[in-house]
């Protein structure tokens, strides 16, 4: 459990809290690239960590993220003209470039010189493995940090974006959470002995190590198949504040790897990224993901169209089928993503971990509450967090089927390891 003071301080992020603070030092997933498709294209709406942003693609190709509200009288940047490398309030014809410099200030004498005084709020950003990232913690950036499927050529990867209706830390902590999966996401009538999804049905009280990195941790779910002789084990690793990776669902293998990226919109919203690439060389298959993402509930069907919003939500009770529920699946929602959901929202907004009852399944979630405290100390007393200056993380997630009495960091070290 946490303290609600505790739980206060890692669950908000907006501008002036601890854990917003935090999250300023490191860089940020704001957008696909795809949202902003062409020069001078339309502008975006986006908020991240409680703030209103307008993100837009200059005449240069260069993305711009400022304030929405023009420093002028506050009109919205939304409603800005995207015009000769700069975005212009409709106001009164202030430009701002992707900088947040004035260049134009129409409705003042040519000899004033109050252009040079006004800046827009303005993040830098960088274009990365079809992302937009953008730096929100002020003075000089650090270096975008890189993680292996950062890196791979585009054909190796695919990446997406959903929205998430609970707190930012509820959606984190479902994901770290490896026991829920033999119960939340658990399928009737599989059969295939190399299923992976099947072992943890068989197997559900995985034991659990973590060994904490310069990044955050890695950690493993131990879980015992007697019949085979063998221990199924999943490695994992959390890069803070809000990365995991993890081996692909399913698959026993080492050359595909997903994960996912919890950044807060604001308190009770979040961007849920999710990605998957080879680690190979290979391209990724188009067939994978179109299974994945029909089994995740990430095809484009499966969303509210113009929105990041699930189809399946809330509002319809993740479409449950109760009928469903007894026949062909443990919860009767069809799709992973809307499993998730339906738990992870139904807590509420931001749940009140002071009526916790954690067990030895939890060890990953303490793991995470504490690095985050002490990411939040850290900014506090004028250190950098945790990684938050690393350029690049060289760590990739892995599953193995071992011998009992083999331990899985020594077999399983090689495999760990980005080679991208």
């Amino acid at each position: 459990m946490l303290s609600q003071a505790n739980n206060e301080r890692v669950t908000r992020t907006g501008p002036g809290t601890p854990m917003g603070a935090a999250m300023r030092r490191y860089w940020i997933p704001a957008m696909l690239s795809a949202e902003l498709p062409d020069a001078d294209s339309d502008p975006v709406r986006i908020k991240l960590l409680g703030e209103d942003l307008i993100a837009f693609r200059d005449s240069n190709g260069r993305v711009g993220l400022l304030a929405h509200n023009c420093p002028h009288r506050g009109a919205s940047l939304f409603f800005g003209r995207n015009e000769e490398a700069g975005l212009r309030c409709v106001y009164h014809g202030w430009k701002f470039d992707v900088d947040g410099t004035c260049v134009d200030m129409p409705n003042e004498p040519t000899e004033s010189d109050f252009r040079t005084k006004v800046r827009a709020v303005a993040y830098p950003t960088v274009e990365r493995a079809g992302v937009v990232w953008t730096f929100m913690g002020g003075g000089d950036p650090p270096p975008l940090q890189t993680q292996e499927w950062m890196r791979v050529p585009a054909e190796n990867l695919d990446v997406c974006k959903h929205l998430g209706e609970a707190n930012w830390l509820q959606l984190l902590e479902g994901g770290i959470d490896t026991a829920h999966s033999s119960f939340l996401h658990r399928s009737f009538g599989r059969s295939a002995s190399l299923d992976t999804r099947t072992f943890r049905a068989r197997s559900t009280a995985p034991k659990l190590e973590v060994i904490t990195t310069e990044y955050g941790y890695t950690y493993a779910g131990i879980r015992s198949l007697p019949d085979q002789d063998r221990n199924y084990v999943r490695v994992y690793q959390y890069v803070l504040p809000f990365h995991q990776m993890r081996a692909f669902e399913g698959y026993l293998g080492h050359s595909l790897i997903s994960g996912h990226i919890w950044v807060p919109a604001d308190d009770e919203t979040t961007w849920v990224w999710s990605w998957t690439y080879t680690a190979n060389g290979e391209p990724l298959p188009a067939e994978v993901i179109e299974a994945e993402k029909k089994s995740a509930g990430r095809l484009a069907s499966d969303v509210v169209p113009g929105t990041f919003r699930f189809r399946r939500n809330k509002d319809n009770d993740y479409l449950i089928d109760r009928q469903r529920q007894k026949t062909v699946n443990y919860t009767g929602i069809d799709v992973i993503s809307a499993q998730d959901q339906a738990v992870q929202e139904s807590m509420g907004p931001i749940y009140d971990r002071s009526r916790e009852h954690l067990g030895t399944s939890d060890v990953a979630i303490i793991a995470a509450r504490r690095l985050l405290l002490e990411a939040c100390d850290d900014v506090e007393r004028g250190r950098e967090p945790l990684g938050s200056r690393l350029e690049t993380i060289s760590a990739r997630a892995a599953e193995m089927l071992l011998p009992q009495d083999e331990h899985w960091y020594a077999a399983m070290r090689d495999h760990l390891v980005a080679s991208v």
